[in-house]
């Protein structure tokens, strides 16, 4: 008996040893976890902080790149070089064009010689001031100062349109419309500033006009005087509307009418229609003319119809004229031109609502293959035989956006004399 209280004296006393020693770990391993909490918390209160001012440094950063954006001038180079204001309210774009043309004659009657030329060599500086737009362009390849001065002026939008004032292209004929860059043929037809309106294309003025997506609205008056011509009191108006029923992405039907009066007065220069029935540096025919007689004028009534329906297009106008004369009867010219061409790989032209005409092709990497064709003829009906007649048939390749080789064969006609000069002329053609 003596053995087993001594036995259940010794077991209590380690049990309460084994005890002590157990609360003991457990307070040390919870002191150690304590300490790992504390040490962690301040690693996470660090980076925390570390966060805020990264934060802040990146919208400083943010907020100074913004500024600088909206702050600084704009430059872009697609297409040529554009520079625009911080505030947007300047705005200046150059551009230019290069047309080297070669030529060469089957002869006939008239008496021609092959040649090379710049056709067009122009730069152009165009953009905006405060509210208004401007335009500056110069052709070296039709001379220095006035004699190659092309557009100059400055416009204003106002009234659902724009006016423009300077020097500019009255509002008649649907292809002198057409810039030069993407007429079809490599010189325009007769019921132009090529024929009907020659050395008559650019004129000093006032002018409004209007558009949406299916018309066309303008209003050109100015003095019958070009930049390089002599100062004169003659006064001219011309007006062109034209309408597209139908005007989608790849089907366009254009339809249009215009007119034209030129009234000459003191000091204005003989006014003719002459026509290059073999191309350009070819044989001539002058089919009427108007000496500078005060109070007489030259009018011109025309309708255009034009398409373009996938990689077809086509384009047409019928112009009546009237030269009055001083003493004798007055002269009635007729003009009109059949054109259209065909795009071989996949191209459709697009149309220029602004305008109302059409434009090139949108180019992809491969290029584009066109064919082109034009009958052009003028008569005057009123002096015998006096007509000049044109068949053109051409190939365009465009190479890319700024660039397009041109090849056109004219077969021209003189009934005054029988003279069927041919004419095999080429183009290269760069822009920007």
């Amino acid at each position: 008996m003596r053995y087993s209280l001594l036995a259940l004296a010794v077991g209590a006393a380690l049990a309460g040893t084994s005890l002590d020693a157990s609360a003991q770990s457990r307070d040390s391993e919870i002191e150690a976890l304590k300490a790992q909490i504390a040490e962690l918390m301040e690693k996470v209160q660090s980076l925390e902080e570390r966060t805020d001012a990264q934060s802040e440094v990146n919208v400083d950063t943010a907020q100074k790149l913004d500024t600088l954006s909206t702050g600084s001038t704009k430059v872009e180079t697609k297409g040529g070089m554009k520079i625009t204001s911080a505030d947007g309210k300047f705005e200046a774009q150059v551009g230019g064009r290069v047309h080297f043309d070669a030529y060469a004659f089957d002869r006939d009657v008239a008496s021609t010689t092959g040649t090379t030329e710049f056709r067009r060599a122009r730069l152009t500086l165009q953009g905006k001031a405060l509210g208004w737009e401007y335009k500056m362009e110069q052709d070296f390849g039709a001379g220095t100062n006035l004699d190659g001065l092309r557009d100059l002026y400055v416009a204003k939008s106002a009234l659902g349109g724009k006016f423009f004032i300077g020097h500019f292209k009255p509002y008649r004929s649907m292809e002198e419309l057409t810039r030069s860059n993407e007429i079809l043929m490599m010189e325009r037809p007769f019921a132009s500033a090529t024929g009907l309106f020659n050395a008559r294309q650019f004129q000093q003025g006032v002018g409004y006009l209007r558009s949406t997506d299916n018309y066309t609205a303008g209003l050109s008056v100015f003095n019958l005087r070009g930049a390089s011509g002599v100062r004169n009191e003659g006064m001219g108006v011309a007006g062109r509307f034209t309408w597209a029923p139908i005007n989608r992405d790849n089907a366009t039907l254009h339809l249009g009418a215009w007119f034209s009066n030129e009234n000459l007065n003191n000091g204005s220069a003989a006014t003719t229609a002459v026509a290059n029935y073999a191309g350009r540096r070819g044989p001539s025919l002058t089919i009427a003319s108007l000496a500078p007689t005060r109070g007489k004028s030259i009018s011109a009534y025309a309708v255009e119809a034009a398409g373009s329906f996938g990689p077809t297009f086509f384009q047409s106008e019928y112009v009546r004229s009237t030269f009055e004369q001083p003493t004798t009867a007055d002269q009635d010219v007729t003009t009109w031109y059949v054109q259209g061409s065909w795009i071989l790989n996949g191209g459709h032209k697009p149309y220029k609502p602004a305008t109302g005409v059409f434009g090139s092709p949108k180019v992809g990497e491969n290029g584009l293959w066109e064919l082109t064709a034009r009958y052009d003829t003028i008569e005057n009906e009123d002096i015998a035989n006096r007509q000049a007649n044109s068949w053109l048939f051409g190939v365009n390749y465009y190479v890319n956006p700024n660039l397009r080789f041109m090849f056109n064969y004219t077969k021209g006609e003189n009934e005054v004399n029988g003279d069927e000069t041919g004419q095999y002329a080429v183009r290269t053609q760069f822009s920007f």
